[in-house]
């Protein structure tokens, strides 16, 4: 039996190697020689044997050795982890667009399961869970002795099914939470034309073409291609890229959603654990949207992926990005399946920007920070001082009468889209952006030339005919 588990454990060897470099600067690496790995592992085995003759209770043998894999693996990093025959089939289904649960993006911090962010228009998000959170308790377990794919174990079920979760946000009390399972559908692209607040019954307000990306998927470029392709139709002026909350997804779709908006450069560099383990990835000819202003919206719990699209437009010089720093996720994780229904998740890369910054720990910072605010009017559209304010001024019939129609209908009514909007501090903001560079843009053009300009100009095509004729 001991012979058996030391071959095991041998063919975990190079995973322990390959992921030994990954430490932390102020936590040097003390590599083990072959002999040195194989004592580890003979003691690694003894452990097993002594703990399975000697628990009080019958062992679970293989619950045993998946935890001791998977540990293996969590000390590497909190992304890095063993994926059982059940654990690898849902992470291959969930990577289809469509899954059970609650609708939640977690990972593990020190012990305790922090939420990244929850999905758009799933329990979590309709329960009020928001990135940042922390989940203590699962059903009036503490979470603390469980591995992150343990909970997340937890919190699936069959739609319809309840769970109820602790949850504690940041400066507040702990709160009990029951949500319903259902079937998560992850939509990832979300679009329409949008008009500034108040101004949505004008027809000649300028048009925002608003796309919201919740997930990067296997269809989300091909998602966002056709949301392109039809706010162009629209004649929109510009647009703002909304990721914010977004928990990340696939690379490849992260640089094919930022290619999307550029014509040329970089997208963002892999770079691995040997000095030649470097990848980057560019842009192909070709702005789908045209050229025009680009916003890109992020807050803390816009991670990964999304990280990748806000750096390469930032450092492109192809879109400002607003809102606030961006949660830090930098790495690249690939299942390496194990040959027997099972795999292991693990971290393989870091990635990085155009600029050469890394984005790990340390996120995205906006290029303009707009914290999420409540607006609070200071000014009246109308004037105190009007032709409204003399005593016995002549009354308006027509305007009395929209007024209380417009008071009569206000209980109890639940809030427009746009009304939404309107709340939405960040999304104002963004949007009173792309109107101002799409104005900048237009009086850059209609600047007069100068004689200087002028000259500049005729010596620059002088230059140019000149090396005509050399080639």
């Amino acid at each position: 039996m001991l012979k058996k588990l030391l071959v095991l454990l041998a063919l975990l060897t190079p995973v322990v190697a390959y992921g030994a470099d990954k430490a932390k600067d102020d936590e040097p690496v003390e590599h083990l020689t072959d002999e040195q790995i194989y004592e580890q592992l003979k003691k690694l085995a003894l452990v097993f044997e002594v703990a399975r003759d000697n628990f009080v209770e019958e062992a679970d043998e293989k619950k045993m050795l998946e935890a001791a894999m998977n540990g293996m693996l969590q000390a590497l990093d909190p992304h890095s982890s063993y994926l059982s025959a059940d654990d690898f089939k849902e992470f291959n289904d969930k990577s289809l667009g469509e899954f059970g649960g609650l609708g939640i993006q977690i990972t593990s911090d020190r012990g305790a399961v922090r939420v990244i962010s929850p999905i758009d228009d799933t329990p979590a998000e309709r329960a009020g869970i928001k990135a940042g959170d922390y989940i203590t308790h699962i059903d009036d377990e503490p979470v603390f002795d469980l591995t992150l794919n343990q909970a997340t174990k937890k919190m699936k079920g069959r739609p319809g099914t309840k769970v109820k979760l602790t949850v504690i946000s940041e400066g507040e009390e702990p709160r009990t939470l029951t949500l319903k399972r259902a079937i998560i559908k992850v939509e990832s692209v979300k679009f329409e034309e949008k008009k500034m607040a108040g101004f949505e019954d004008d027809e000649d307000a300028d048009k925002i073409g608003y796309i919201r990306i919740s997930d990067f998927g296997a269809t989300t470029a091909k998602e966002l291609n056709k949301a392109l392709e039809k706010l162009e139709d629209k004649d929109v002026i510009g647009y703002v890229l909304d990721v914010r909350n977004n928990p990340g997804g696939y690379l490849t779709a992260a640089i094919d959603v930022a290619d999307a908006f550029l014509d040329s450069g970089e997208i963002v560099s892999t770079r691995g654990k040997r000095p030649n383990d470097i990848e980057r990835s560019f842009a192909a000819p070709g702005d789908l949207a045209n050229g025009k202003p680009v916003v890109v919206l992020i807050n803390h719990g816009s991670a990964s992926a999304s990280e990748i699209v806000a750096g390469a437009l930032q450092d492109n010089g192809r879109a400002l990005v607003m809102g606030s720093q961006s949660f830090g996720k930098g790495s690249v994780q690939q299942q390496k399946p194990l040959g027997d229904g099972t795999a292991i998740h693990i971290t393989i890369a870091r990635y990085y920007t155009p600029s050469g910054r890394s984005i790990q720990n340390e996120g995205i910072t906006p290029d303009i920070e707009v914290l999420q605010s409540k607006i609070e009017v200071l000014e009246r559209r109308e004037s105190l001082y009007s032709e409204a304010s003399f005593k016995n001024s002549l009354k308006n019939e027509e305007a009395e009468k929209k007024d209380k129609d417009k008071s009569d209908g206000d209980d109890d009514k639940e809030l427009t889209d746009e009304e939404k909007d309107a709340l939405d501090y960040q999304l104002q903001r963004a949007m009173d952006m792309v109107r101002a560079m799409v104005k900048l843009q237009a009086h850059a053009d209609l600047i007069p030339a100068t004689p200087e300009s002028i000259a500049a100009s005729e010596s620059d095509e002088g230059d140019a005919s000149s090396e005509d004729e050399a080639e």
